[in-house]
């Protein structure tokens, strides 16, 4: 233990110098022990009686000396020896530190201070010392930093704070910094916390001096006579000028904030300059651009810009330091150097890719539209840095042979037509010229670029459509004549079976040829659904109650290891379409599905409402905004590739075996829809499914906007047709016989011949014509008592509706059917308006014929 007068400042626990202090003795310690030793021998040797007095004397001298030693230990007049304090290296630290520091006990009491911290409280002597929160107590700036900071001093945690402490009687004010941190890594340990002071008064007028020098440098950079701006690596406004937003006619206020990037400032293709400039990690580089600068009110302005840009270490691109300059300025005062601005202007805005070449293909200068180009096809930059980068490989050659040419000094060089080197097909064509002999040092030839994929893309669209427009007219014109023939072939078949009994041999030999034209007649209509000369039959209908009449149909066609999923929407708008017609494209998508899945899989069929809005969202090339009802037919099969997915529609493409398809099942489906007036779409991906998306418009009783058949396929508008079914039309009579006198026109003698016969043996009597001429004559042979006139359409000398315009004059009231091997529409647009007819499409068997007569006669 040592012990400290109290009237010695030297020995005042709150940090000041002490004097030394001596350390406690070993042998004063072992001289003690031994004396207590001693007495304890000496006691005994008297005996127990003697040495009792002795003993309890011995015993009330310690015990006076214990109590006095914890009265002045508790007084501060006795205390035990501080290793730590007393260390000839740490105490001095803390003593003498710049900062003022000082230690509290957990009940907020300072147990040490340094001579700065009694300097920075303002403390006058050692017993004014006070822990922070006392010091700046009335202090309203300060009070709420201290209050922060002692909230982390009870948490045990690091907190720092930097406030502004105001003068007092003329005293200039100054800034201090507050920290606090605990001794001891928990809270539980943290038994003392450490506060420290820093005056950085001098720190803070450095900043504010050089924060007064950063404004007076904006100031003038603002209203400098010349233009300044910066991009960041978004394309993003950061800081334009006062006198280039002048220029512009932009207010400052929403460049700040964001509102503007380097496409509002740069005239067309002028941005793309500014960021396609590539460099190696580390550099920095000054780029040249003579653009145009686009104007608030939209006008342009020539300038110059000194392009400043910094690449860090990862070789990507900082913020841009750019100076602009204007040009138009210089028009006006240099007329010499109009040429040249106008020159560079021209040069950068043509809608023509140009560069400059050396003899290798590396690009020495560039336009804007060029580095646009570049952007786009290889955003990396290597475009930028050789000309056939640009093209694929295949046709790099051709542009390396005609930069040769032109680096010989060779003219007349044939464009090369190339595909661009891009991740969708694009193609361009390429003009190589030579330039002066004596620039080809650095520059070899001129490279021109025109993009040509629109014009080629419109070129390949124009081709298909002719093609798809002369196949069509082929399988119209062989659908017809096969129509002709088959419809003698049913018809003679209908004979045979009425002659024949089923127990008789060659009974099923006649039903073998009845199935087999069946099949024929099938894929005639096949051929004009491609075509779209087909004759349909629409009617107003809900697709869900379509489809769940189609489900056990669809089970039956995919099989078991197909799961098939029907999800109907709610309340679909009503269609107008044909029910066969539309069943047939189901029941074709869903085949395809299924042969997608050989090993299993699930086939959904869902139903949707798409509002006007919903399809302009869709943005489905081709389809207006309109209502319409949607059907995807998705599959989890092989998927369709990448390469032939633009050909599944075409006629007679097929993927599977030979005699397993006839390539006419997509080709029908995409003729159906687009006849009915709808649009399919098919979206693909390989080894993940199909689904084909298809948009039937909705039907509006009211207006009625649904395009008729005759519409799609461009034939004018549509003739009524009588014959068409109607929702509330009466089951048709089993009886088949009838009387009455009928013209029957046909230019094929064997088919009317068979057509006669099949009515005649049903009760009608039946007048035969071979044209439209002889048709006329028998009417006036007959003085127009016809009940009805069944007529071809396609016939020499006179056709069916200039036959009917003819008869129509001599009869208004005239029942006609029409029968023809084309569609209905075909022949439409060359009806007069408001006519009333029926029509029969071929083939057809006798039934189909006879029940078409009887029915047109009973019509009012």
């Amino acid at each position: 233990m040592t012990t400290d007068a109290t009237n010695d400042p030297s020995g005042d626990p709150l940090g000041n110098p002490e004097p030394p202090r001596r350390s406690g003795s070993i042998v004063l310690v072992l001289l003690i022990a031994g004396a207590i030793v001693a007495a304890a021998v000496a006691f005994m040797t008297l005996g127990r009686a003697a040495a009792q007095p002795y003993i309890m004397g011995s015993l009330a001298l310690l015990a006076m000396v214990g109590l006095f030693t914890l009265f002045a230990f508790a007084a501060g007049i006795v205390r035990f020896a501080d290793r730590v304090a007393d260390d000839p290296i740490m105490r001095p630290m803390a003593d003498h530190a710049f900062d003022g520091v000082a230690v509290t006990d957990p009940r907020g009491h300072v147990v040490y201070a340094n001579h700065n911290y009694l300097n920075l409280t303002g403390a006058a002597t050692l017993q004014d010392v006070r822990p922070v929160e006392r010091v700046f107590i009335g202090n309203p700036d300060v009070s709420e930093a201290v209050f922060r900071l002692l909230k982390a001093s009870r948490e045990a945690k690091r907190h720092t704070e930097e406030v502004r402490v105001a003068g007092t009687e003329g005293a200039p004010g100054r800034w201090l910094r507050m920290r606090v941190r605990p001794l001891g890594l928990t809270k539980r340990e943290a038994k003392f916390t450490v506060w420290s002071l820093a005056d950085i008064t001098r720190d803070r007028e450095r900043q504010e001096d050089v924060f007064q020098e950063l404004q007076h440098a904006i100031e003038y950079l603002d209203h400098a006579p010349a233009g300044f701006f910066s991009v960041d690596a978004a394309g993003d406004l950061v800081y334009v000028n006062a006198t280039l937003a002048d220029w512009l006619g932009h207010d400052l206020a929403e460049i700040g904030s964001g509102g503007l990037k380097l496409n509002d400032i740069m005239s067309g293709d002028g941005a793309s300059l500014l960021t396609s400039i590539s460099a190696v990690p580390g550099e920095v580089k000054t780029e040249v651009f003579d653009v145009d600068l686009r104007m608030r009110n939209g006008k342009t302005m020539p300038a110059r810009l000194f392009h400043k840009l910094a690449f860090g270490a990862d070789g990507k691109p900082g913020p841009s330091r750019t100076l602009v300059i204007s040009r138009a300025r210089d028009e006006r005062a240099d007329p010499q150097r109009t040429a040249e601005v106008r020159f560079m202007r021209f040069f950068d805005h043509t809608p023509m890719a140009i560069a400059t070449v050396d003899k290798t293909g590396a690009v020495v200068r560039g336009n804007a539209r060029f580095a646009k180009l570049a952007q786009s096809l290889n955003p990396g930059g290597a475009v930028n840095k050789s000309v056939l980068a640009a093209v694929s490989d295949r046709e790099r050659g051709q542009l390396s042979d005609a930069i040769n040419l032109a680096a010989q000094g060779q003219g007349d060089i044939p464009p090369v037509e190339a595909m661009l080197d891009s991740t969708r097909e694009r193609w361009a064509q390429f003009f190589v010229t030579a330039i002066e002999e004596d620039e080809r040092d650095t520059e070899a030839a001129i490279v021109y670029m025109l993009e040509t994929t629109e014009r080629r893309t419109l070129e390949n669209q124009i081709n298909q459509s002719q093609k798809m427009d002369m196949v069509g007219q082929l399988a119209g014109g062989i659908a017809h004549d096969f129509n002709n023939v088959l419809s003698a072939i049913m018809m003679a078949n209908d004979f045979l079976l009425n002659a024949h009994k089923p127990t008789d041999p060659s009974f099923q030999d006649i039903m073998q040829i009845k199935q087999n034209a069946t099949r024929a007649a099938t894929l005639v209509r096949q051929l004009l659904a491609f075509s779209r000369r087909q004759t349909l039959r629409p009617q107003v209908l809900h697709l869900g109650d379509a489809l769940s009449d189609l489900t056990m149909l669809l089970r039956r066609l995919i099989g078991e290891k197909v799961k098939l999923d029907l999800v109907h929407g709610r309340d679909l708008w009503p269609v107008k379409v044909d029910v066969s017609q539309f069943e047939q494209v189901i029941v074709n998508l869903a085949v395809n599905a299924r042969d997608a899945m050989p090993s299993g899989g699930k086939l959904t069929v869902r139903t949707a409402n798409v509002s006007a809005q919903e399809a302009e969202r869709l943005s489905y090339k081709g389809m207006p905004p309109a209502d319409y009802v949607r059907i995807d037919v998705t599959d989890t099969g092989t998927g369709i590739p990448a390469d032939i997915v633009d050909k599944i529609f075409e006629p007679f493409f097929s993927t599977k075996e030979v005699g397993k398809g006839t390539g006419l099942g997509l080709s029908t489906v995409y003729g159906i829809v687009k006849q009915t007036g709808g649009f399919i779409y098919v979206a693909s991906e390989a080894d993940k499914g199909t689904t084909f998306h298809i948009f039937l418009p909705r039907y509006n009783a009211e207006k009625d906007v649904q395009p008729e058949p005759s519409a799609v396929a461009g034939a004018g508008p549509v003739a009524a047709v009588a014959a068409e079914p109607k929702p509330e039309a009466k089951p048709r009579a089993a009886d088949l016989t009838g009387q009455g006198t009928i013209l029957l026109v046909e230019d094929e003698e064997g088919l009317r011949s068979l057509n006669a016969r099949g009515l005649r043996s049903r009760g009608y009597s039946v007048i035969e014509a071979g044209n439209g001429l002889e048709a006329i004559d028998a009417i006036e042979a007959q003085n127009g008592a016809i009940d009805l006139v069944v007529s071809d359409v396609v016939m020499p000398e006179m056709d069916g509706p200039t036959l009917l315009k003819e008869m129509r004059v001599r009869n208004p009231k005239l029942k006609i059917i029409f029968v023809s091997g084309y569609a209905e529409d075909a022949f439409e647009k060359s009806l007069p308006e408001n006519q009333q007819f029926a029509f029969l499409p071929k083939p057809f068997t006798l039934s189909q014929l006879v029940a078409a007569v009887k029915e047109t006669m009973a019509a009012v």
